[in-house]
């Protein structure tokens, strides 16, 4: 059986929309799904204390989990946890090892980039996991199987993860395109991007992998304009420990991607 598929609810939109992307992309692979709901009712959360926190009866959490567990095409579990949900999301993690932890990106357009403090971006940081973001504005579910990896032609390794990720890709049949974005005309750069990839072994089983280069200043503005022709389902990025733990974080290529691409976006953590 698959790992399985681990996806946040609040009950607001954004998580439901990741949670019916998580139900076609389990059905694809044959994975259960398991839906976690943080309750934010611990004594030492400090946030419980601002009036910031909204919590519900446990009446209410069991109707609202049963009413989105109930009649899903594929196996579908539900699990409460309390407390600050990075730790929450660690333990269920330690739990289950699922393949992805699913989430819910909600809109933030009206709020500068830089003010933006997410669950998703709060999880890279807390929870280096293989994480799949669901936007606010993304297109109706689809399976994933035209697949673009950027990469900055840096080597990497993704550790425990590669044979999950790989697993993933076998089992959805994904077309992958790696994707290097480049300042200056260069083919040698191109070669150290796919060759960065092909060495993590991720590739392995899959049909041959593509390449495709964009020239720009900005990375981002160079994955975002490829991301928007239409030819892709899946973004990948790989966040470096650098992209989540240093305090340019919310200036990294990762955080500027997930808050600005209408994509599913799936991030794994370089180790």
């Amino acid at each position: 059986m698959p790992a399985p598929l681990l996806v946040l609810t609040d009950f607001g939109q954004p998580a439901n929309r990741a949670l019916n992307y998580a139900t076609t992309l389990a059905g694809a692979i044959g994975a259960e799904v398991v839906l976690l709901h943080v309750r934010r009712d611990s004594y030492q959360d400090p946030e419980l204390l601002t009036g910031k926190l909204r919590d519900r009866e446990q009446s209410v959490v069991n109707m609202a989990l049963h009413a989105l567990t109930s009649n899903r095409l594929v196996p579908t579990t539900a699990e409460v946890r309390h407390g600050r949900v990075g730790t929450a999301v660690a333990a269920a993690v330690q739990r289950h090892h699922p393949a992805l932890v699913v989430l819910g990106l909600p809109d933030t357009g009206a709020t500068p980039d830089e003010l933006v403090s997410t669950t998703a971006l709060d999880l890279l940081r807390a929870t280096p996991h293989p994480m799949l973001v669901i936007p606010h504005d993304a297109p109706a579910p689809v399976v994933p199987r035209r697949v673009l990896l950027a990469v900055d032609g840096e080597a990497f390794a993704l550790g425990t993860h590669t044979d999950l990720m790989r697993a993933l890709f076998n089992a959805l049949r994904a077309q992958l395109t790696v994707l290097h974005v480049y300042s200056y005309d260069t083919t040698t750069a191109d070669v150290a991007a796919l060759e960065s990839v092909v060495r993590t072994g991720l590739t392995a089983g899959l049909p041959p992998v593509r390449t495709r280069n964009a020239m720009s200043s900005d990375p981002t503005e160079g994955i975002l304009e490829v991301a928007t022709t239409g030819e892709y389902d899946l973004i990948v990025l790989i966040a470096r420990p650098r992209s989540f733990w240093g305090e340019l974080f919310d200036r990294s290529v990762t955080a500027q991607v997930l808050l600005n691409c209408s994509l599913p976006v799936l991030v794994l953590p370089a180790q």
